[in-house]
């Protein structure tokens, strides 16, 4: 598909990355004072208060993670419990043992509150010795952690929870996607689940209460979205394809066990009238045009955002017609609007989270890569020990917003690596003509998304009239590698 041309692509991106991240006000590298701190942190956190943290090391404890993740920051183990229940535990790292509120460190995480992965390079928001290494849950090593202890019932409902802190150590290195494939009988038992005793059981326990507790969460009302994630095929330094990421069974079991546990974590803290931040979406910006594309697809949608009726729509449409319905997901997911983060304290109401059908949500199982997490988990602290909040209603209310801002920053610049990367994909193919997706269409531009590449541009000719989800056939005019503009003029209608 590509010409090889003498520059590299892979130097190319980075230098693209490293611009959008100054561009977009975030820190590509760390400060001379965070590299000194770092290098007095030799070994991982110790438990120091014994009486209050449990150990845990000897339960059944794995990750399960992408192939090349490092840093690992949640171990999972399920235990079978009479009627039909089962307990699950999720052991978050406990990352504020060493990075503390105020350091060097920290100050850097807090500018940049989320680790940024581009295409062409990762830049984490803890330094990897860190991340990787003395605060990630790695193999056969003992780690503190932060447990969150679920009940969940034979119907998926939460029945009881608990929080407390705890040393674990991971038994097993797991991955998605042969994970996933030995779950659905596609693929053979990996090594590594083989090699820990009985962990075959234990994870065939988890898939079991895991989808237990996603049947509750679609009865009221969580939407079955599935979208098209593209992640650049290097060969050598060359981009050679994009890749698809697409959800299965193992990444299921995380995800269900991780919006539980940052449900359970809201509660927790709003019950001991600490206050948090949440993670929310807020009733969608667009429903009346949401409501039009049921109606394309002849299914009729209330009046009013109604996310039980949506869900069952996207059921409906899923089951008709899999190969298209990440394109229906995507029109629905930019019409619901991006989330945000807000300061909440116990006794206010606030929004929930209208994708999840969640009240209560908090980000907190990924304190290694997000820095919310990391301000959570010191929360918790506090509520474990009975202490008083390290943070001020008033000042959660600032680093929310702050929080909203810099994760947007951080999205658009993986949004613009991965354009430049799909730019360098396409040079070659000026004049070729594509079936599409509307994904955009406002005062600002009208955007389409290739049916057959995971590839987005904006439509500079033909775009009157367009709106999200209309299908549209568009030929390639012309590719800016540098700022990632991809344009297409729209030739007529997608011939499927």
């Amino acid at each position: 598909m590509l010409q090889t041309n003498d520059h590299h692509h892979r130097a190319l991106l980075q230098s693209i990355a490293r611009r959008a991240m100054f561009e977009r006000g975030l820190l590509p590298d760390f400060s001379p004072a965070a590299l000194a701190e770092l290098e007095k942190m030799q070994s991982p956190a110790v438990a120091t208060n014994i009486q209050s943290i449990r150990d845990q090391r000897e339960f059944l404890w794995a990750s399960i993670d992408n192939d090349d993740s490092l840093d690992l920051d949640q171990l999972t183990v399920a235990e079978a419990l009479p009627g039909d229940t089962i307990k699950v535990l999720v052991a978050v790292a406990d990352v504020d043992s060493l990075v503390k509120d105020g350091s060097a460190i920290d100050e850097h995480a807090r500018h940049n509150t989320t680790s940024v992965y581009t295409a062409a390079e990762i830049f984490p928001m803890l330094p990897e010795k860190l991340s990787t290494e003395l605060t990630s849950l790695n193999l056969n090593e003992d780690r503190l952690a932060i447990v969150i202890e679920m009940v969940i019932g034979a119907d998926g409902a939460l029945l009881t929870s608990d929080i407390y802190q705890a040393q674990v150590r991971n038994h097993a290195k797991l991955a998605y996607n042969s994970v996933a494939a030995w779950l659905e009988g596609d693929g053979i038992e990996p090594e590594s689940i083989a090699a820990a005793k009985a962990l075959d059981l234990n994870l065939h326990t988890q898939d079991n209460v895991a989808q237990r507790m996603r049947k509750f969460r679609h009865i009221n009302g969580a939407l079955s979205l599935e979208t098209i994630e593209a992640r650049p095929i290097f060969d050598g330094d060359q981009i050679r394809d994009l890749e698809v990421e697409k959800k299965n069974r193992a990444k299921d079991i995380i995800e269900d066990f991780m919006i539980a546990a940052n449900g359970v974590t809201a509660r927790y803290l709003s019950s001991r009238n600490l206050p948090s931040i949440r993670r929310v979406v807020r009733t969608p910006q667009r429903w009346e045009r949401i409501v039009e594309l049921a109606k394309q697809h002849r299914s009729s949608l209330p009046d009013v955002p109604d996310s039980k009726a949506l869900d069952e729509f996207l059921v409906k449409e899923k089951a008709a017609d899999p190969l298209r319905f990440p394109d229906l997901s995507l029109a629905v997911i930019k019409l619901l609007g991006s989330g945000e983060y807000i300061s909440e304290i116990s006794g206010r109401t606030i929004p929930g989270h209208f994708g999840l059908a969640v009240k209560d949500y908090t980000h907190s199982t990924a304190p290694n890569r997000r820095y919310p997490d990391l301000v959570t988990q010191r929360l918790l602290k506090a509520a474990i020990q009975s202490q008083v909040s390290p943070y001020t209603y008033d000042e959660l209310g600032i680093l929310a917003q702050h929080f909203t801002t810099q994760e947007d920053a951080a999205n658009k610049v993986e949004r613009q690596v991965g354009k430049s990367a799909a730019a360098l994909l396409l040079e070659s193919q000026i004049g070729q003509q594509y079936d599409a997706i509307v994904t955009g269409a406002s005062g600002k531009g009208t955007w389409a998304r290739l049916l057959n590449l995971p590839v987005e541009g904006k439509v500079v000719q033909g775009f009157e009239g367009m709106d999200v989800g209309d299908r549209v056939r568009v030929q390639l005019i012309s590719v800016n590698v540098m700022h990632g503009f991809i344009d297409f003029r729209k030739v007529g209608k997608a011939r499927n």
